[in-house]
């Protein structure tokens, strides 16, 4: 084969090569998106799929490589002379390093020119291959850029590399394997967007019933107020979770939330309640006979944004993260404990049923 010095080979650009790209990227989405929209919408046959598919199609794609590989195999290797221009070891720490060389390869059919390759190399043998040293190569007639050192050359080759002086190729000489262009990376760029596409439109319904919250439908669809809070009530409990840019705090919205976990529950006490800056908690009395509780709808929510101001500017936190509210009945009368905590550490104050404080311990007291 003969190789012009300082052309290398053009880029492909072959339909087939597009085609594959555009398959793969394909594949690749549509695994993606399954998985995703799979687990989100929790459809077991997609997200198994989702899972299968690359597997699948990279069997496809390796069954169908083996009539070119069988072809690559039959084909008898040249074997030539090479000059070592540079070598450096790229890593490895096994028994062989890969070592990345520079060469001038010299068929005796055609001009010289240079290829870059990385071999493995035993660290026995390292120190036979130096800068200006001649071996021995093989390479693929119909792919010259795919040289490999014959470690273990036959006496005549042995005995030419011995006595072969030749100069090195031009860098312009230089010979590497084909580019396969920008046209295949486009194209498995846009399969990937069309694949993952394909099943988000094709699931955006079931994707759209989704709660933001992650909850499951049946457990909040009774209790559901307002796009921006999600209820959850239970026999033993009830939750109100507040959205983004909304507190507690906030003028109402303790009542508002109150009312709809007390809702046709005229009679029903509580253990505790807890209330923190998006989250409210009551913990329902068992039914039976009653231990001692307190009526959630009776607590001086008023007085709340005044105790959690005190607690997180008077006690010793100077870098307030957290609060919490906690009011119960454990011991005579309703008692509430506002706990703060902040990098210093934490604290908290207590006061009785109309909000009036009766304690305060700081940080470290």
């Amino acid at each position: 084969m003969t190789i012009t010095m300082g052309a290398p080979p053009p880029a492909r650009r072959s339909p087939v090569a597009v085609a594959r790209g555009f398959l793969t990227g394909g594949v690749v989405g549509t695994s993606l998106a399954a998985l995703v929209v799979g687990a989100i919408v929790e459809n077991e046959p997609l997200f198994v799929t989702g899972a299968v598919l690359p597997v699948g199609y990279g069997l496809l794609f390796f069954l169908a490589g083996m009539p070119r590989r069988a072809r690559e195999a039959a084909v008898v290797p040249r074997t030539a002379l090479a000059m070592i221009e540079d070598l450096e070891a790229v890593g490895g720490e096994s028994s062989d390093v890969p070592v990345r060389f520079e060469l001038t390869v010299a068929p005796d059919d055609g001009p010289a020119y240079r290829v870059e390759i990385t071999q493995g190399i035993n660290l026995v043998d390292l120190s036979d291959y130096r800068p200006h040293g001649v071996v021995v190569v093989q390479y693929p007639p119909d792919r010259p850029w795919r040289v490999r050192i014959v470690k273990r050359p036959t006496p005549e080759w042995e005995e030419r590399a011995a006595s072969a002086l030749f100069d090195s190729a031009p860098r312009t000489a230089r010979v590497a394997a084909p580019s396969k262009g920008r046209g295949s990376g486009f194209a498995a760029f846009f399969g990937l967007l069309l694949g993952a596409a394909v099943v988000v439109l094709s699931f955006r319904a079931d994707l759209s019933d989704r709660d933001d919250t992650g909850e499951p439908l049946s457990a909040v669809r009774p209790s559901v107020s307002s796009t921006s809070s999600t209820t959850v009530i239970s026999s033993a409990s009830g939750t109100v979770t507040l959205g983004p840019g909304r507190s507690f705090l906030d003028k109402g919205e303790l009542d508002r939330a109150v009312g709809l976990l007390t809702r046709g529950r005229d009679t029903r006490q509580a253990l505790t309640v807890v209330v923190q800056e998006r989250l409210l908690s009551v913990v329902f009395s068992p039914t039976g006979p009653q231990p001692p509780g307190l009526d959630p709808r009776a607590l001086p929510y008023d007085r709340f944004p005044a105790l959690v101001k005190e607690a997180t500017t008077a006690l010793g936190v100077g870098s307030p993260r957290t609060w919490q509210i906690t009011a119960d009945r454990l011991t005579g009368g309703v008692a509430l404990r506002v706990s703060v905590t902040g990098s210093e550490g934490t604290a908290y104050l207590d006061a009785d049923g109309q909000g009036k404080v009766v304690r305060r311990v700081s940080v470290g007291g």
